[in-house]
């Protein structure tokens, strides 16, 4: 009778192995990733890619297994895990956090949305690249406020429009990929990149700069906890997910190392261009038509597509994170201005918020960052410094996880029954984490020490430093509230 109700419940649990590996590769991999480390370290990226997924990506990602199957009751994730590990005031700042982090994210969607933008409409850059950085923020704040209204009114449509335009750029990611390390041998294309062949080409030169760079691929592959939730949904959870996060992983790995390789023949290592974080994915799509004899439309394509995805992406961060604080926060830790909603269910506090910050962050760095294509480079790392800040709640949660309930019963699958090994790995993971992101506050452009490299250094360390620390002062004044209306 036992092993009958076993089966039954094997039954129900609808994901299998290749569902959980597609939706995680589709989760954590993007294109974007892959040129933005190609900017920053050139074929040598492809030795950081193996030493990022081996030890960082992969533990990361059994560790998020273990914490789903733990507290499968807690469908919201980290939040959950951070309450039933370390209490609510903390489970309170890794939902701050969580929010927060998004705020330089939606200061850039906007210039995204113009970059792809001028794609489609000019095939070139130059609409945006000529613009004075005060007038270019100028005209991304509008786009944000925009967005703001449409967020706020529930525009369902673009978020599935959203949907398929995420999926075709994904697609076209791994169609770049297959048609460029094709075309020397399909249509004669001659590699740009010297000594190809030559081990010491992919070997990094652990300088400063080299470690600068580190933050975004930390920040390339976080995010795999938005799976977690689905551990318990899995066919024999403790022998598949770690089986498909083993796969996904190699899967990840071999999809940026070959990303990798393809850019390196298409533009030369020994000189990026400056704009290449901007631009590289619009100059590969429009290299490749040119090779392969079709013209513009792969860069008209790459831009309609992203151009909806980031739009669906910038509602969806207004949004969706917010929505998640508010949800899971205690409510003795939040003001009441922030957890004001209106009539549609908006939380119109939280958008005012938003708002807020994100103008300040848009308008303040074009008064000290001299030409566009910078500010996009330094709002780009500015997120790889932020975003990851979350990741180290991951690691925390587990390293609670492995001090205080180790021994919970009903866990379908462990990442490690151990321990000591389980605090080791989650807090190698923590301090990983943690040393990219201070490091990654280095400006990596411009000469050190000038006006405009200080300003950068200022702003990289404030941005985190004045988000985090208001997520702070938020509860004494809530905790001013409370004590009035007593």
């Amino acid at each position: 009778m036992k092993n009958d109700v076993l089966i039954d419940d094997q039954k129900k649990k609808s994901l299998t192995v290749t569902n959980l590996i597609w939706m995680g590769f589709t989760v954590v991999w993007g294109f974007g990733n892959v040129v933005n480390n190609y900017a920053n370290q050139g074929l040598a990226v492809i030795t950081s890619w193996i030493f990022i997924m081996a030890l960082y990506f992969i533990p990361y990602s059994l560790m998020v297994g273990e914490l789903g199957s733990t507290f499968k009751e807690g469908q919201s994730g980290l939040s959950y895990w951070i309450k039933q590990t370390m209490g609510p005031l903390l489970a309170y700042l890794s939902g701050w956090t969580y929010w927060v982090v998004h705020i330089p994210y939606l200061a850039q969607k906007p210039q995204n949305l113009m970059v792809a933008g001028s794609w489609a409409i000019f095939r070139n850059p130059k609409m945006v690249k000529s613009l004075n950085p005060i007038v270019l923020q100028s005209l991304v704040l509008i786009i944000f406020l925009l967005f703001v209204l449409l967020a706020a009114n529930g525009i369902k449509s673009i978020k599935v429009l959203g949907s398929i335009a995420g999926t075709a750029s994904f697609v076209m990611g791994i169609l770049f990929i297959l048609l460029m390390l094709a075309a020397p041998a399909l249509r004669g294309v001659e590699v740009a990149s010297p000594n190809m062949t030559s081990i010491k080409t992919y070997l990094p030169n652990f300088n400063l700069h080299y470690l600068t760079t580190i933050s975004m691929l930390v920040f390339a592959v976080g995010g795999c906890e938005k799976i977690s939730p689905y551990v318990n949904d899995t066919q024999d959870a403790g022998k598949n997910f770690p089986k498909a996060m083993l796969i996904m992983a190699l899967m990840v790995t071999v999809s940026a190392i070959l990303g990798s390789v393809a850019m390196g023949m298409m533009f030369d290592t020994t000189n990026v261009a400056n704009d290449l974080k901007m631009n590289g994915a619009y100059y590969a799509f429009e290299k490749l038509g040119q090779y392969y004899g079709i013209g513009s439309s792969l860069v008209i394509i790459y831009a309609l597509t992203n151009f909806a995805g980031q739009a669906a992406a910038l509602v969806m961060s207004i949004d969706a994170p917010l929505k998640l604080l508010l949800s899971e926060a205690d409510a003795k830790y939040v003001p009441n201005f922030l957890r004001k909603i209106n009539d549609k269910k908006v939380p119109v506090g939280g958008y005012k918020l938003t708002t807020i910050l994100v103008s300040i962050l848009i308008i303040i760095p074009a008064l000290g960052i001299g030409n566009s294509n910078e500010l996009y480079n330094w709002l780009l790392d500015l997120n790889s410094i932020v975003m990851p800040m979350r990741y180290m709640w991951v690691f925390a949660a587990y390293f609670a996880l492995k001090h205080y309930l180790n021994e919970k019963q009903g866990v379908e699958y462990r990442f490690t029954k151990s321990k000591s090994f389980g605090k080791f790995i989650a807090g190698w993971c923590f301090v990983f984490t943690a040393f990219a992101c201070i490091l990654g506050m280095i400006p990596k452009e411009g000469e050190p020490f000038t006006s405009q490299w200080n300003f950068k250094l200022m702003l990289n360390i404030l941005t985190p430093v004045v988000l985090l620390g208001l997520g702070l002062i938020l509860p004494s004044i809530a905790k001013k509230e409370q004590a009035k209306n007593i």
